[in-house]
């Protein structure tokens, strides 16, 4: 696969629906090459929801947000070992907690999300993941030994756009992050929000961020305006704008997994299954940290409908063929 440079990527925005359809092509041959028609599924609990401090633009759950939320502490060891057992009967290979807040800096919240992610071990055959905001190295080690598979930790935007959306702690805070869950042994899922605001440049210089961190998972998530955030007025993306975004991030990054997340109903709307020509291997499936998913039944009906395979093992763990040679891209028509 050639490299992906920034021209490319603004070709691909400047395209036409017409224009689209031979990088719909490429952008799934890629998928196909590294993934074959395998999709893995992953679940989210919103483990300890509210109570933040920070001030994110586009969440719900900040404290700027004039929005009501479910509000409550973390929840039991036996809560999430349940989620868990439920996450993989419904077909998902990865299930993962979260929690709201800056970061879990509680020695008993520590020590009850580090005995949780054991239990869940013994209990599902299904990889913990966990998204517990910033985080140093010390806890991340034990989560490590803990059986935790993968460290999800967003850097939500460019570095250049990232002081419109937070304020309350730094975009450096976040690679940091980043940086430490890697030293720890973990592997890491790393992405942001489209729709913010910010230009195709700015996607652009997110993605170059990304390869520089080298990640093992990019999620990618489009914003859904919610009332009462300061990004409450901003306008959906179009579906078309959110297939350029896949297809974008499919080219540049070739043996990734691409988890499509948040926001995909209200902006992919009927176009939802053309995620996988764009170059999507993954999705996050049922329910957001505060708001209604799809269900999991359903989503495993697409997959059936468009014969690809539903994958609850090691389909995440990298190429399953050799990279394909350099291919230009397709002329635009």
């Amino acid at each position: 696969m050639s490299a992906m440079h920034y021209s490319d990527w603004e070709e691909i925005f400047g395209l036409s629906w017409a224009e689209l359809w031979p990088w719909l092509g490429k952008a799934s041959r890629a998928r196909e090459a590294y993934f074959g028609r395998r999709v893995s599924l992953c679940v989210i609990i919103n483990a300890k929801s509210g109570l933040c401090s920070e001030d994110c633009a586009f969440c719900s759950q900040a404290a700027t947000s004039k929005t009501e939320v479910a509000k409550y502490p973390l929840l039991s060891k036996e809560r999430l070992v349940d989620a868990a057992r439920a996450a993989h009967a419904q077909g998902a290979a990865r299930f993962s907690i979260v929690t709201s807040g800056k970061g879990v800096v509680s020695v008993r919240e520590q020590g009850e999300i580090l005995a949780a992610v054991a239990a869940i071990r013994e209990a599902a055959p299904i990889r913990v993941c966990a998204s517990l905001g910033l985080a140093d190295r010390s806890f991340l080690e034990e989560l490590q030994a803990a059986g935790l598979y993968r460290f999800h930790h967003n850097l939500e935007t460019a570095a250049s756009f990232y002081p419109r959306i937070c304020s309350t702690h730094a975009y450096q805070d976040r690679v940091a992050t980043i940086a430490a869950a890697k030293d720890a042994g973990l592997k890491v899922c790393v992405g942001g929000i489209f729709g913010l605001g910010e230009t195709v440049a700015q996607r652009y210089e997110m993605a170059e961020a990304i390869k520089e961190l080298g990640v093992d998972a990019i999620p990618l998530n489009f914003l859904h305006p919610l009332p009462g955030t300061r990004l409450a007025d901003r306008p959906l993306l179009s579906p078309l704008e959110a297939l350029k975004i896949i297809i974008a991030f499919r080219l540049m990054f070739p043996d990734k997994t691409i988890i499509i997340c948040g926001g995909r109903q209200p902006t992919l709307r009927s176009l939802a299954p053309l995620v996988f020509a764009a170059g999507a291997n993954a999705l996050m499936t049922g329910d957001y940290l505060t708001t209604k998913g799809r269900l999991p039944e359903e989503d495993r009906h697409m997959l059936a409908d468009i014969e690809l395979e539903l994958d609850i093992g090691e389909g995440d763990q990298g190429p399953t063929a050799p990279a394909p040679s350099p291919e230009p891209p397709p002329p635009t028509p």
